[in-house]
């Protein structure tokens, strides 16, 4: 059984949780690619069971490259097991950590013509130093209004690894039920 996790990361959280789920699945015996979606031209589908999106959100939409790639390669995407998690500080409030509260995963769940078999609402984290200063001001603007941190010298990781490691169960067990097909 093997696992492609594919990934759309603007400042690298998204990553990071890709290749926690990989050392989680690999734990659990699932062995598990991780690969940047947006440096890929083509995966090599035959080589896996399953695959994993993981998608970030900036100003309140996911990467174009991620939309397209997931509209190019729906048909592909729904003819295997899979599974999506969308990033994003909204859900640093453990109430929006859902696709059904969570606005920007509901929305792409309803539009998007890939139905994953299992889908989760991550919190992302807040890297102030690492962003340009229009990122910034932009996102400081947008945290003071929704109550989060401002302080920009600070980088706040808001996700909750224990989610994410019972996120990769869910992908095992997606796997493992295709393995007994």
């Amino acid at each position: 059984m093997k696992t492609l996790i594919l990934f759309s990361s603007r400042d690298g959280q998204t990553r990071e949780i890709a290749e926690y789920l990989a050392s989680e699945l690999k734990e659990l015996g699932v062995w598990a690619d991780v690969v940047n979606l947006h440096r890929t031209a083509e995966p090599d589908w035959q080589n896996y069971d399953s695959v994993v999106i993981g998608a970030s959100i900036r100003y309140g939409h996911y990467h174009a490259a991620f939309q397209e790639f997931v509209k190019k390669h729906a048909t592909r995407l729904n003819s295997m097991p899979s599974a999506f998690y969308s990033v994003n500080l909204v859900a640093r409030k453990p109430e929006k950590r859902t696709p059904q509260t969570n606005s920007y995963a509901r929305k792409f769940l309803m539009s998007s013509p890939w139905r994953p078999d299992h889908s989760a609402v991550i919190a992302g984290a807040l890297l102030y130093p690492r962003y340009r200063w229009y990122d910034r001001v932009m996102i400081q603007l947008i945290m003071k209004m929704s109550g989060g941190e401002t302080d920009t010298n600070k980088e706040v990781v808001y996700t909750d690894w224990e989610q994410v490691a019972r996120f990769a169960r869910e992908i095992a067990q997606l796997t493992n039920k295709t393995s007994l097909k």
